[in-house]
């Protein structure tokens, strides 16, 4: 810890630290670091990809994982250190599966049954036998975070659409699916061309996935988790244009006020609703008695944000809002930084995702032959925002994120059974 520190203050701090013959690997999780050693030249992405994987079952466990919650819960935490793994080599790392024979109640550990279920030692360690439902149904979630930074002059810097794929299942007995998707490269194999196709990247798939299947006719076999899960994650580097479009003028005048007119558009199809639109303006950190006029929403100012927040329920697309804030300013002025942060947009729209990404079918394959329902629906987002600085004597601030959809992916016909075709929730 004291040579972690110590790189700390010096500015040299890396991921992995070596000492002797002994090499550190660590990660840190609020106030608590997260620490592999090792004497061997071992694989890091395998050693970093287990302590993620440490982190998010405690978080399973206790919720929130913290100095206070490691001190109340030490005796599962050292049982759950001894399950997921032995003699350097990770083990079972499936929060659900784990939770089927180390239970908590409070702060006391019990042993579910005295006996190590079967799952464990099973290939399919990642479901239970015997799981059985009324209903059978699988709901299919398509979202996509939308990366986007466009500069004062209005010219795309950043674009990127992140998506993952999330299935809730809630099927009976031990059941194969398969997802069908407009894959760009599988409409290449059969001979449909590229109309209506999306080329994905940097696929990563849960470990129930048959990559040897995907890899040899691009299909997405597996028998799911029970429950919620993340099915896979994708990336797209497309060149979009701004979902909410958003034009600022801001006039400074000197040791007096701050003017502030900002205007935003839906530049989606009018039948789509963004929702949830917040747009945050920032202002200098001098600034005081803010008076805001909206034609739509509410405006706040968060002086400890340096930002006005401007926050809108819904935004149908085509329609555009204005918003007038006065912001007055001291008499001495506070020495200017060399730049400030692009306008942030946040909000989510759904029932379309910008790439154009279409579930195409999915079947269900139980031995039992039942009949279950799956349940599509598309949902795009905006993602995480950069903010690189821009110049203080330009007046209008960059637009903020997200891009449009060239066009609505349709809901799925749905798999072979049943028959009927499944509605969007």
């Amino acid at each position: 810890m004291g040579v972690l520190l110590q790189r700390e203050e010096e500015g040299t701090l890396t991921p992995v630290l070596s000492h002797g013959h002994v090499h550190f690997l660590w990660i840190k999780h609020a106030n608590l670091y997260l620490v592999a050693t090792t004497k061997k030249n071992g694989n890091a992405s395998l050693v970093f990809s287990f302590l993620y994987k440490v982190v998010e079952v405690f978080c399973e466990y206790f919720k929130e994982l913290e100095e206070e919650s490691v001190r109340d819960n030490f005796v599962i935490v050292y049982e759950l250190l001894d399950e997921l793994m032995d003699f350097g080599f990770p083990q079972t790392t499936d929060s659900k599966i784990l939770q089927e024979y180390i239970t908590q109640e409070g702060n006391r550990l019990e042993r579910g049954g005295g006996r190590v279920p079967s799952t464990v030692t099973n290939a399919v360690s990642w479901r239970s036998e015997g799981i059985r439902y009324k209903k059978n149904e699988v709901f299919i979630d398509v979202v996509e975070a939308v990366n986007l930074l466009v500069s004062a002059s209005g010219s795309v810097v950043l674009s990127e659409v992140l998506g993952t794929i999330r299935l809730k299942v809630f099927l009976s007995g031990m059941p194969e699916l398969r997802l069908g998707l407009n894959d760009r490269v599988l409409f290449e194999l059969t001979g449909r061309g590229k109309n209506k196709s999306v080329e994905l990247e940097d696929v990563k798939f849960h470990q129930c996935v048959r990559l040897s299947r995907f890899d040899n006719d691009r299909t997405i076999a597996f028998i799911p988790p029970d429950g919620d899960f993340e099915l896979m994650s994708y990336r797209l580097h497309t060149q979009v244009k701004p979902l909410i479009l958003i034009e600022s003028i801001i006039e400074k005048f000197s040791h007096s006020r701050l003017e502030i007119l900002v205007k935003a558009k839906g530049q989606f199809k009018k039948q789509s609703v963004a929702n949830a639109v917040e747009i945050a303006v920032p202002v200098p950190s001098d600034a005081d008695s803010p008076k805001v006029k909206t034609t739509a929403g509410s405006a706040r100012y968060v002086p400890e944000r340096n930002v006005l927040l401007w926050s809108i329920k819904s935004l149908p697309g085509g329609k555009e809002h204005l918003m007038r804030a006065h912001f007055g300013l001291p008499s001495v002025e506070k020495e200017e930084e060399e730049g400030r942060p692009p306008i942030a947009v946040r909000f989510e729209i759904p029932y379309f995702t910008v790439s154009g990404i279409q579930v195409r079918y999915m079947k269900i394959i139980e031995k039992s032959g039942y009949q279950a329902l799956p349940w599509v629906r598309y949902i795009t987002q905006s993602g995480g925002e950069q903010h690189p600085g821009t110049p203080t004597r330009d007046p209008q601030i960059p637009p903020g994120p997200p891009n449009p959809p060239e066009r609505e992916p349709q809901i799925p016909p749905g798999p072979p059974n049943p028959p009927e075709t499944p509605k969007s929730p």
